[in-house]
């Protein structure tokens, strides 16, 4: 299961070398305000979604994805992510 968060993870940094024309994550990646607005977009997608209590799953996906791009984007590594949530658990 988690092998498919490093896959989307290894495909973002990946897309960082590829043309903006040709790849959305390498747009979001080079455009800040539009990684930045896509992400509350989502996040209030998913929240709409919960309420409602439709299609969560899908928009948790959206959520996952464009999240983990804003964090590349600003050079904020899953890893390092990891390792905190890593010292919190008691």
């Amino acid at each position: 299961m988690l092998k498919n968060l490093e896959e989307l993870i290894k495909t973002i940094r990946e897309r960082k070398n590829s043309s903006p024309e040709k790849s959305y994550t390498n747009r979001l990646l080079n455009d800040k305000n539009l990684s930045v607005s896509k992400v509350k977009e989502e996040i209030g997608e998913l929240i709409e979604s919960v309420e409602k209590n439709s299609n969560k799953i899908h928009e948790t996906a959206d959520v996952i994805y464009h999240l983990m791009v804003y964090l590349e984007a600003n050079n904020i590594k899953i890893e390092d992510v990891m390792s905190e949530l890593k010292k919190r658990q008691r």
